[in-house]
């Protein structure tokens, strides 16, 4: 018995030492896995979260950035509907075959049901920070195209945040910032953002007064914003220098900007006359408002040199003889232009454009001369191209050109027609582009020709009158004691100088800019420039019997593009043709 009592022992207390070895391996297991889970979590704490791709829906995107920025779900700006004032609804059809039924009286003791035309809000809503946006559809967030934000300050976190969300947003076309607290620093980073937007073009950030000015950053070469406004952000003369650099200089040019509104501001004459000077070499801009400011007759008779004609500058002399010699150094050995210092002569210098009819008449001796040298070239090239089934043509006529386009010419010959539909093209586009206007010569549309050393003709110089587009410097010059003078702008078609300090002076600058355009049109008409449409100037300090404004404004009215000319009646009495 004693040796079975002792077997018991020993393989109970192995047994127990077995069950100890188990807990512990356990415990040791379960220490472990603790450890290493606390470890995994201090390591995910440490480490940075993966930034954010925004998928276009200005909703989803713009909360999980704010969350993401360390905003509190309570302070995070709400994305809403655009309020919309309901449409007048329809008048009843009277040929109706179910008209309603007249509406029972309703009894005054009962409760008037609410109206419809409002929606009540919280107390406060209103003045709690939102983001107001219109979509195409309303069921599709990704369908976001106007932007307002009103009456809350956008700080530089808030501008991270539209960095990065703004220019996924496909259709969005329209941003509205007013009185959101910009500084000069805010405003330059959503100035680099918005050319990141593919269809971004109205812009308007009003209220937001800013010390340094730097209004001119929206305004940039590779801005695409097409309709600009900057009302109430008291710009000063300071800031209206920048904003009349940014428009054009010599050498640049803004080709998108088509509407600018300045109005409300506070710059004086200084401020206009920098307007003025960027809008001299400015064939884009075809809507200006400079209302509610200072300006005087000294501005507005600057605005008149700008419409009417001006003289060039000595840079921009410069900058046109530049343009000049680059135009005709492809040609040089060609003989298909002159070279360009003979081109600078008779178009630059003043002394020598009285000596334009000598060389239209030395034209015309060259034409006669050579009329007989190129007919019998021409009619050789013909024998010895008509076993190949294929005609040179030699004279780069403008009639002939048309007719036998289609049939072939030389390599030379297409490159120019090439070059001539080409600029045909610009040419249509100028009415939003920098360049316009045609060249036009004196007397005649004849072309010369000369020979070539392997005996062949070739075209001396190119169509005088073909139509190009090109830069305003090129334009057409008339030399008056000793100054080179170009037409004035006439893109502009609305011009709103209303509520300023112009008087008769300035009045009559402004009246005869429009019948110069006037005059200008009837004898060179454009079919992209047709002049100033529509000036404003109430509210200024003008009497209304003044026989300049009564002027003014009949020709204002043969201008409007919707004005329709009275007619008589076949009783001879006058009818109004207006519907």
């Amino acid at each position: 018995m004693s040796e079975a009592g002792d077997a018991k022992g020993v393989f109970a207390s192995a047994a127990k030492k077995v069950k100890m070895g188990k807990r512990v391996e356990k415990a040791l297991k379960e220490k472990a896995a603790a450890s290493s889970s606390q470890e995994a979590t201090e390591e995910d704490a440490n480490k940075a979260p993966e930034p954010y791709t925004c998928i276009g829906h200005f909703d989803a995107d713009f909360t999980e950035l704010c969350r993401r920025a360390g905003l509190p779900p309570t302070e995070i700006p709400p994305v809403v509907l655009r309020a919309k004032r309901p449409g007048t609804p329809p008048p009843p059809d009277p040929k109706a075959k179910d008209p309603t039924p007249p509406e029972e009286p309703v009894d005054v003791a009962e409760e008037e049901p609410k109206p419809k035309t409002y929606v009540t809000k919280e107390k406060y809503s209103y003045f709690k920070p939102n983001i107001q946006v219109e979509m195409e559809h309303e069921e599709k967030p990704a369908t976001v195209t106007e932007i307002y934000i009103r009456g809350w300050k956008i700080d530089d976190m808030m501008v991270d945040i539209f960095r990065n969300c703004f220019p996924t947003i496909e259709k969005l076309n329209t941003i509205n910032l007013w009185n959101v607290g910009l500084t000069d620093k805010t405003l330059r980073d959503l100035a680099a953002i918005f050319p990141q937007c593919p269809n971004l073009k109205n812009v308007s950030i009003e209220g937001n007064p800013i010390a340094e000015e730097p209004w001119a950053c929206l305004i940039g070469d590779d801005s695409l914003i097409v309709n600009l406004s900057l009302r109430h952000n008291e710009i000063t003369d300071r800031g209206a220098s920048g904003i009349g650099a940014a428009l054009s200089t010599v050498t640049t040019c803004n080709k998108n900007l088509i509407s600018l509104n300045l109005s409300h501001n506070k710059f004086s004459d200084v401020g206009a006359e920098a307007v003025v000077k960027g809008l001299r070499m400015n064939r884009v801009l075809l809507c200006l408002s400079l209302a509610s400011n200072k300006i005087t007759d000294k501005g507005a008779v600057k605005f008149g040199e700008l419409l009417s004609r001006f003289p060039l500058t000595h840079e921009e002399v410069v900058e046109r003889r530049k343009l000049l010699s680059d135009k005709g150094s492809p040609d040089r050995g060609t003989g298909k232009s002159p070279p360009p210092s003979r081109r600078a002569e008779s178009k630059d210098r003043p002394g020598s454009v009285r000596s334009g009819s000598h060389l239209d008449k030395g034209d015309k001796k060259r034409d006669k001369s050579s009329k007989k040298k190129d007919n019998k070239h021409e009619k050789k090239n013909e024998k010895e191209d008509a076993g190949k089934g294929n005609k040179t043509v030699v004279m780069m006529d403008s009639k002939k050109d048309k007719d036998e386009g289609a049939k072939g010419g030389t390599k030379k010959d297409d490159k120019w027609k090439k070059g001539s539909h080409s600029m045909g093209a610009k040419a249509v586009m100028a009415a939003s582009l920098v360049a316009e206007t045609v060249n036009k010569t004196t007397k005649g549309k004849k072309t010369t020709s000369s020979k070539d050393k392997k005996g062949g003709a070739a075209p001396e110089s190119e169509s005088p009158d073909m139509v190009e587009a090109i830069n305003p410097l090129l334009d057409s010059v008339e030399s008056i004691d000793g100054q080179l003078w170009i037409p004035g702008n006439r893109s502009i078609i609305n011009l709103n100088l209303s509520r300023n300090e112009i008087g008769e002076a300035g009045l009559k600058s402004l009246l005869l800019a429009l019948q110069y355009q006037i005059t200008l049109a009837n004898l060179a008409p454009h079919p992209a420039l047709k002049g100033l449409m529509r000036l404003s100037l109430g509210r200024n300090p003008i009497r209304a019997d003044s026989e300049a404004y009564q002027k003014l404004q009949d020709l204002l009215l043969t201008r409007d593009p919707f004005y329709k000319p009275q007619a008589k009646s076949p009783d001879g009495e006058v009818q109004s043709l207006v519907g």
